[in-house]
């Protein structure tokens, strides 16, 4: 059997995580331990841009690692472990933006959306790219799961790795997209795409019964149970499609366009698809969350997975620079 191929995924500890933060990231990452040597990291680091309360992120790095054990992550033959206890990260980072021009930060994407916002910008929003090329150069990453809305940050990554590989001689393996666009945009309880600045996510480990509450305020049209309806445009069956059979989205696709289906019936069968899926992980998420040891014991684990390809890497980078 062959060596797998590396490949690595960050989350960030901001805030409650979500139905789209599983299906646009947590579930395929996890999905790709079958065929690939998988790195998980909590980007705390990243995290500092936009928060400044320490005892929130450490219970959302603890949050996060709980999930990960519910879900199925094997902490065995993978690693998943906090960004900030790889010293190396920013010791890659501090070199490499001696390399970045000022003008590819200024075209990266959340640092123009921050300045048309009017929002103050500080230099870790602003260097924000350098640090996620760090992230992913120190682990000899070969691929990087992405959504189309995160496709430029990899971009940026292979182009510093290449400028530095052209100025030094070949260092870093340059990492190539998986791109999800099946679950690019998860749609929200208002339709948009599920956020925690706009405030309309479903978190993935509530109660069943603040689950099934967050379920039926989805929005929806005002149209009357007789009518027929289109499960095209349903932010509802949006959802229940990442839960169900293509026969069951059939079934369910015909019942709409035939009328005489309600939308509170609707928000009934998405939950229960749902909540099939997430009631077992939720179980083991109670649990497991109230073990302090064991996951300290994880995020340990990881880490020195984690420092033994970091550290050969950045001592690899030290050589060519010269320091």
């Amino acid at each position: 059997m062959g060596v797998k191929p590396r490949s690595l995924s960050g989350i960030k500890p901001t805030g409650t995580t979500h139905l789209g933060n599983y299906l646009g990231m947590i579930k395929p990452a996890i999905q790709m331990q079958k065929t690939h040597e998988t790195f998980y990291f909590i980007a705390d680091y990243h995290a500092l841009t936009s928060t400044q309360d320490p005892n929130q992120l450490r219970e959302n790095a603890y949050d996060l690692t709980a999930i990960f054990a519910a879900l199925g992550m094997d902490f065995d033959n993978h690693a998943f472990f906090r960004q900030s206890d790889i010293p190396e990260v920013t010791e890659l980072t501090w070199i490499l933006s001696c390399i970045t021009p000022k003008g590819l930060m200024e075209r990266a994407h959340a640092f123009k959306d921050a300045i048309s916002k009017k929002q103050e910008v500080n230099m870790g929003l602003f260097s924000y790219p350098v640090l996620m090329a760090s992230d992913i150069l120190i682990y000899d990453s070969n691929f990087v799961p992405v959504g189309q809305d995160q496709q430029q940050h990899l971009e940026i990554t292979r182009d510093l790795a290449i400028r530095f590989n052209h100025l030094f001689g070949e260092v870093f393996v340059i990492p190539e997209a998986i791109i999800q666009n099946d679950v690019a945009t998860i749609p929200g309880l208002d339709g948009r795409k599920m956020s925690k600045s706009y405030g309309n996510v479903v978190p993935l480990m509530a109660s069943e019964k603040q689950f099934r509450k967050a379920i039926m305020k989805i929005t929806t049209d005002s149209k009357a149970v007789e009518d027929s309806k289109d499960p095209g445009t349903c932010n509802v069956f949006s959802l229940y499609k990442f839960f169900s059979t293509e026969t069951e989205q059939k079934e369910l696709a015909s019942r709409y366009l035939a009328g005489g289906l309600g939308y509170g019936e609707v928000k009934e069968i998405c939950f229960e698809a749902l909540n099939l899926e997430l009631s077992e992980p939720r179980e083991i998420y109670q649990k497991i969350r109230k073990d302090l040891p064991q996951l300290d014991g994880i995020l340990e684990s990881g880490r020195d997975k984690a420092s033994a390809i970091a550290r050969q890497v950045t001592e690899r980078v030290r050589v060519k620079v010269g320091l």
